[in-house]
């Protein structure tokens, strides 16, 4: 960096400079992507004949599946994610909520082996637990974004993450669709047929934003990696100096 470069104040520089910044947007637009399809599939799968793999459930369970499922979400978010995030913080959370969301997703195609209240019980719990771990992705991306910026260009910054983020929720169910609607003209195929196929390519995508959580891609911002207790004895020795020799000025 030149001495020129370096006299720019953050709020000048180029957000598409800013790596840390950058590739917390495209993970996040990667699973957002996924979520959008996601949650497409679900209601038509559930909706579907027992015949095309579905479940039969009429808009109502369905209704119901997904009412469960937000208040689920809404005590997650206001008692359990701030504790998680303040202990393992929102690198770590995103990266468990992507390696716990795959087999969960691959158990999705045995789901629909069972029948009445069992079915009940345990899709309603599957779509609690995959939504509680999209929320803990996206919410943990979202903080990377805001701490990968200073303060007078998080307002830039999160335009453009909403901005591909629309562009990525706007592929999402077109795609969610086509892709349930093909797999389910394949129930015979000798590989992956019927829902096992929507599932498979679900938890490709979610390997793929997994493997994207991952250096040398993603890149933590400087303020978001814990320092070490002896970096921070030093910062603490530092201030204490810089207050001393400030007292002591006239």
């Amino acid at each position: 960096m030149t001495h020129s470069e370096s006299k720019i104040p953050n709020s000048q520089k180029s957000l598409l400079k800013n790596w840390p910044l950058v590739s917390a947007i495209i993970v996040y637009c990667v699973f957002q992507l996924h979520d959008m399809a996601y949650l497409e599939i679900l209601s038509l799968w559930a909706v579907s004949p027992r015949s095309l793999g579905g479940l039969s459930f009429t808009t109502a369970d369905v209704g119901q599946v997904l009412a469960i499922t937000c208040v689920g979400l809404l005590v997650f978010q206001l008692f359990v994610y701030p504790l998680m995030e303040r202990n393992f913080g929102p690198v770590m959370v995103s990266r468990a909520g992507a390696v716990l969301s795959i087999p969960l997703l691959a158990s999705y195609p045995y789901i629909a082996l069972l029948s009445g209240f069992c079915l009940s019980i345990v899709l309603n719990c599957a779509s609690v637990l995959k939504n509680v771990l999209s929320v803990s992705i996206s919410t943990g991306l979202l903080i990377l974004q805001n701490r990968a910026v200073p303060q007078e260009q998080r307002g830039a910054s999160n335009g453009v993450s909403m901005c591909l983020m629309s562009f990525a929720k706007t592929i999402g169910p077109a795609a969610g669709g086509s892709l349930l609607s093909w797999a389910q003209r394949r129930q015979d195929a000798d590989i992956l047929p019927g829902d096992q196929l929507v599932f498979f390519i679900l938890n490709v995508i979610e390997f793929l934003g997994l493997l994207l959580n991952f250096k040398p891609f993603l890149h933590e911002p400087e303020d978001n990696i814990p320092k070490s207790k002896h970096e921070e004895s030093a910062d603490q020795e530092n201030g204490i100096q810089e207050r001393r020799s400030q007292s002591e000025l006239p």
